[in-house]
Formats: C-alpha cells, sequence, structure tokens
C-alpha cells in the first residue's frame, strides 16, 4: 500500500527500526502492507515520538494527533499534534472571573482547567497558548496570544478557536482571521456570546493561473463567492456549486490541474473525492469529477 507521511512539526520518520529520513510538510513516500504490521515512530528531540503499529486496526482508528486521508488505494498520514517530553507540570496563571476559576497548566500539552460551583472541566489548547492572556467577554472568557485567541463559555465549552488577531474586546469579539488559503483570504469576524455573527473578506490576492482551480474550492468551503475564479461561463453558476461539490472538511492539491476535497468518514479517518480543473484564460471553465 502506498504511505505518505505529512508533519506539522519536522519529525524524523522510523519504520521497524529504521530511519527514512525527515517528515515535514511535504510527502514522503513509502510503501507498506498493513499485514505486516510495521512499527512506525516519528521522533522530535522536544516531544514525545508518535508511535503506531500500521495495521488494520490502525487504519480503522488512528490514534489522537493522527488523520488519516484516503485517496485511490493510497493513505495520506498527517501527524498533527506532538506532546512536549517534558512531564512536569506547570502552572502559568490562575483568575477568577465572576465566580469561575481558570487555571492555565502545562504538562506536556497546555490545558485550561474551568472550574465553577461543582463543575470542573480540562479545556485542550494549542502549544502557542502557553504564553495566553484572559480578559471578560461578556458571559464568557477570551484567551489571547499573539496570533490566536479562543473564547470559552460559561459552562467551560469551547466557543471558538482560531489563529487571528483581536481587533476588539468586550461584549463583542472582533478579530482578523487568516484563512491560509491560496488568496490568503484576511476575514474579520465578529463573536456575540461566543457566536460567529458577522464575517467579511478585508484582504485577500487576486487568483492567478497557478492559484485560480485551488482558490475556488478553498473559497467554496469558506463560504466565500468563487466567481472570480470562474471563467465567464461558469460565473452564473457559481452559487450552485456547494450543492455540486456536496460536504467536505479539507481542500488537498493532488497534482496539475486535480484538486482533492476531504470528505470525513469517521473520527480522524477521511475520503479525499479528486476532480479535474480546466482552466481558460487563467480561470477556471470546467470541473470534473474523477474516478476512484
Amino acid at each position: 500500500m502506498r504511505v505518505y507521511f505529512l508533519s506539522d512539526l519536522p519529525c524524523a520518520l522510523f519504520v521497524n527500526g529504521m530511519h527514512l529520513g525527515q517528515v515535514d510538510g511535504f510527502a514522503r513516500r513509502i510503501e507498506l502492507s498493513p499485514v505486516d504490521g510495521a512499527f512506525c515512530e516519528c521522533k522530535r528531540a522536544d516531544c514525545l515520538p508518535v508511535r503506531f503499529r500500521f495495521d488494520e486496526d490502525f487504519l480503522f482508528s488512528p490514534p489522537e494527533g493522527v488523520r488519516l486521508f484516503f485517496y485511490r488505494g493510497a493513505v495520506a498520514v498527517r501527524l498533527a499534534e506532538f506532546v512536549r517530553a517534558d512531564p512536569s507540570l506547570r502552572v502559568v496563571w490562575q483568575k477568577h472571573f465572576a465566580g469561575r476559576l481558570l487555571t492555565l497548566c502545562v504538562q506536556g500539552r497546555v490545558v485550561l482547567n474551568f472550574e465553577r460551583e461543582k463543575k470542573f472541566v480540562q479545556i485542550a489548547l494549542p502549544l502557542a497558548f502557553e504564553r495566553c492572556r484572559a480578559s471578560a467577554a461578556g458571559e464568557n472568557v477570551l484567551l489571547e496570544t499573539d496570533g490566536a485567541f479562543a473564547i470559552v463559555g460559561r459552562e467551560g465549552e469551547l466557543l471558538a478557536l482560531s489563529d487571528g488577531t483581536v481587533r476588539e474586546r468586550g461584549n463583542a469579539v472582533v478579530a482578523d482571521v487568516p484563512l491560509g488559503d491560496a488568496l490568503r483570504h484576511v476575514m474579520r469576524c465578529r463573536y456575540e456570546q461566543g457566536k460567529l455573527t458577522a464575517c467579511e473578506v478585508v484582504a485577500a490576492r487576486a487568483p492567478d493561473e497557478t492559484s485560480a482551480a485551488l482558490a475556488l474550492f478553498e473559497s467554496v468551503l469558506a463560504g466565500i463567492d468563487p466567481a472570480c475564479c470562474l471563467a465567464p461561463a461558469l460565473q452564473p453558476k457559481a452559487g450552485l456549486l456547494r450543492a455540486f461539490l456536496g460536504d467536505f472538511s479539507a481542500v488537498i492539491p493532488l497534482g496539475e490541474g486535480e484538486v482533492g476535497l476531504a470528505v470525513r468518514r469517521r473520527e480522524r479517518v477521511f475520503d479525499v473525492r479528486g476532480y479535474k480543473v480546466t482552466l481558460e484564460g487563467g480561470k477556471v471553465s470546467n470541473i470534473l469529477p474523477l474516478d476512484d
């Protein structure tokens, strides 16, 4: 079986004890059979290794922090989360907000302990929140880092978690959120009572021949008008693309003129639907599903 390894953070890949090189944002391809149950390790100097046997159980239910994407008999193994090697417990800060006690701790992961009357909730946060700031946002709590934010509700529920820079604080939270897409959209999002109530584009690039195909699908996913990526003949059908493409949660470049859409099969497991895109004058003029 063709297997691609990708990682959000650079790491070293070992299979049955043999070092096969570094894994990062570029896919490292190898051939593995689930029948053999090869022992895989992905190691970083500052983190605990991610370990698993590549077998049928793994392909059915990967461990937390690992995502699987199946396409045409191959699978991409994406390492989305590492835990720091230091096991010591460190309390970063402790604050009171309207009868709630919040304690930010680090023990391999960043965890926010939320206590209210007889309720206790632990909220896992990205490592970037190790140095976050807390403030009141109406009845909720706003957590901020230099490049990300989160809103925690009265019962300890995580109402919002996103990259972005907060511009306004208080009962309403307004933040500029970069989508990280091909056109580098930046959205100005407004949250009231922790709910997204308004969103508008405040910055974006114009599509060109190299970005139009990917940008088209990313715009549909984000709910942004994709007409700027379409050839004139297709622009009147821009509003029909969401229904045509169906539900999907991520856009994946597959190769020249081919784009994949990730569809959730179960927790941490996705199928990829492929599409062939034709360009005309640097704009998308046709979209055809690829046979599996």
